[in-house]
């Protein structure tokens, strides 16, 4: 940010929840400006207790949490400390949300359930977010569920800045859900690549099966299949299944949120061909989980830049999911 406005730090406060300290530590240090602490506890009834460790008073207050599990306790805690934002004469209260899970709850699919995601949505702005910022939701019409402003950024960035530095010479890229085709063809046109997609349907939450592809494979010895986000590793397990059929011998696998539930990680990591895993940090996967193939890239920039131009009145339109050029 050299050459680049500044914001004044005595006008903002940047807190973390207790999901992802580190990627909040990030944000802080690409502004330039204190990461303020946060003082939870929990009383003897298993309530929590939450306080602000600086003063917030007249000042835009951003608020660092991600959704991933235990995603109820961390919801409860952003909540709370929106709430307590707001109360104590915070001018703006901004919710930055780098994985917001509740995105898969798009729809009414069976009778006598909540649409989820839209309730949320109206929990945070009773909480009292003035502002929702987030990546790559996983349904992109969750946006239209906040009445209040939401910037829905994108991992695309980073994403092409790491696979700009490699050899991408007969790689193909591959969604493994034609649902998502739509952000895999951008990031295939940023990349100047080839796009295939798969024919999916879903048997359950773990299972799912694949009758081929959308697009041509021929030729190509490298796969890069991109999802937005990877859970148990079934699609992407049955994709390369399936890519190997067709010839395909190496395989980067490649998401945004690297939720990596039930043992997805190593699921993956257990297939030959996959060589490589790319994920980003919107979700905090501790040490002790990762295996040598997983990489994963920094978003800090990417909030730290959306934070800046928004406290300095300025277009976040290059960094929003989509745009074309992100």
């Amino acid at each position: 940010m050299e050459n680049q406005a500044r914001i004044n730090p005595d006008e903002v406060r940047i807190f973390s929840g207790s999901s992802h300290p580190q990627l909040a530590a990030g944000i802080a240090a690409y502004l330039g400006v204190p990461l303020d602490p946060t003082r939870i506890r929990r009383f003897s009834n298993d309530n929590l207790y939450i306080q602000l460790g600086a003063s917030v008073r007249s000042r835009k207050v951003f608020i660092v949490q991600s959704l991933f599990s235990p995603v109820n306790d961390y919801l409860v805690e952003l909540l709370i400390m929106l709430d307590a934002a707001r109360s104590a004469a915070a001018t703006e209260v901004h919710a930055i949300i780098p994985y917001f899970s509740f995105a898969r709850s798009d729809k009414k699919d069976a009778p006598r359930i909540s649409i989820t995601a839209r309730l949320i949505a109206d929990l945070m702005q009773t909480a009292g977010a003035t502002h929702v910022m987030t990546m790559m939701l996983h349904s992109p019409q969750v946006h239209g569920f906040f009445s209040v402003p939401i910037d829905p950024l994108s991992s695309r960035k980073v994403m092409h800045e790491y696979f700009a530095q490699r050899d991408l010479s007969d790689t193909v890229i591959v969604t493994p859900d034609l649902g998502q085709a739509k952000q895999t063809t951008r990031f295939a046109k940023d990349m100047n690549l080839p796009m295939a997609a798969g024919i999916k349907e879903r048997l359950s939450d773990t299972q799912v099966q694949l009758t081929g592809f959308v697009g041509d494979l021929t030729g190509k010895k490298r796969a890069l299949v991109y999802d937005d986000e990877i859970a148990t590793g079934g699609s992407v397990v049955e994709v390369s299944k399936l890519l190997v059929e067709k010839g395909i011998q190496e395989i980067w696998v490649a998401c945004t949120h690297g939720v990596f539930t039930h043992g997805g990680l190593e699921r993956l990591s257990a297939v030959p061909e996959i060589t490589e895993i790319i994920t980003t940090d919107t979700v905090n996967i501790p040490e002790e989980k990762r295996t040598p193939k997983l990489h994963i890239l920094s978003t800090a920039p990417i909030f730290g830049e959306a934070i800046r131009r928004n406290s300095l009145r300025q277009s976040l339109g290059d960094l929003f999911v989509f745009n074309e050029n992100s």
